[in-house]
């Protein structure tokens, strides 16, 4: 019998006497379809797991989405598409500070949204069995966007969004790229020579960004199908601080806009698609909410009465008064 082999998996040192990397997957008790395996800096293909041997002193990385039915359009709703993939719901929800998958589930559930952002994070190979988000919400319904969340260069982004299309093959994806912990705002010169690489690389990016419309037509320019303007820093409820920005960004792109962080209530998300943005992604304000169902809830309204506003046009602003009855006729 070979010797054992002395291994790195996620950080930590493990003893196998697995041959191959798919059989030690399963020694971890994982289910090959729900992970994905890098070895030495490597993606290793999953149809080609079962043929790829180990050897002593491989560092090996193996991961999953985490939280980071179908759903009807709302009325009114008039659709949108991105990358040629076509949605009815313009609201997009993480799957992050919930209390558990099954709450994430019925939040999603009751706002509608069609796609869920989802992060990559290492698989507990300590705990196989643990519960996962795809046990939960089922990615063959709803459309899953891995993100680069918690990354801070444009390589390690890459890598990430690697390993999450060996995943699950999605080619749709978030790229953010953000330049310090405080803010997290996005660092834009990381964030642009990340996009310019998925994008050659076969990836569709709907990449997060600042309230800038030149850094947006740069990102546009370079391969972005989405941008993504934060109307505030992630996770602070501050609603959009700057309207004029995002318009303009709104007037200026050939690709959908999505204000991305910093929503805290419903009238944010009704502001955003006043303002003519194509939708809205939030993950705090609902998770976060006293009641995350009826938080969610409320802002699928908000966010199809701010579209419906935006359709309709709004009245022209004036310096004074202007009655709603007319005087004429006075008794």
């Amino acid at each position: 019998m070979p010797a054992p082999l002395t291994l790195t998996v996620n950080g930590e040192s493990r003893r196998t006497a697995a041959a191959t990397i798919a059989d030690l997957v399963c020694e971890l008790g994982l289910a090959p379809e729900k992970v994905a395996v890098e070895r030495n800096g490597e993606i290793a293909p999953r149809s080609r797991l079962a043929e790829l041997a180990l050897a002593d002193g491989d560092v090996l990385e193996i991961v999953h989405f985490v939280g980071g039915g179908d759903h009807h359009a709302g009325a009114g709703s008039d659709g949108w598409e991105v990358a040629g993939r076509r949605f009815t719901s313009r609201l997009i929800v993480g799957t992050g500070k919930y209390k558990d998958f099954a709450q994430n589930a019925a939040a999603l559930e009751a706002s509608g949204a069609e796609i869920v952002t989802v992060a990559v994070r290492r698989v507990n190979v300590s705990d196989p069995n643990a519960p996962m988000l795809t046990d939960f919400i089922d990615p063959k319904k709803i459309t899953y966007l891995p993100n680069t969340a918690g990354c801070f260069t444009a390589d390690e982004a890459i890598r990430t969004l690697r390993l999450a299309r060996e995943a699950g093959g999605w080619d749709l994806v978030k790229l953010e790229v953000l330049g310090e912990a405080r803010t997290l705002y996005p660092d834009m010169r990381e964030t642009l020579k990340a996009t310019e690489v998925l994008s050659r690389e076969g990836f569709l990016p709907m990449v997060y960004c600042t309230d800038d419309p030149i850094a947006a037509k740069q990102l546009e320019d370079a391969g972005a199908v989405a941008v993504m303007p934060l109307g505030a820093p992630i996770g602070s409820g501050l609603g959009i601080q700057n309207r004029v920005t995002i318009r303009l960004i709104v007037e200026g792109a050939s690709v959908p806009v999505l204000v991305d962080a910093g929503v805290g209530t419903a009238s944010d998300a009704a502001v955003a698609m006043e303002l003519g943005c194509t939708g809205v992604l939030m993950n705090t304000a609902i998770a976060e909410a006293k009641d995350p169902l009826r938080m969610a809830r409320a802002m699928k309204l908000a966010v199809e009465g701010g579209r419906e506003a935006y359709l309709a046009g709004r009245m022209a602003t004036r310096k004074y008064a202007d009655p709603s009855s007319p005087l004429a006729g006075l008794i």
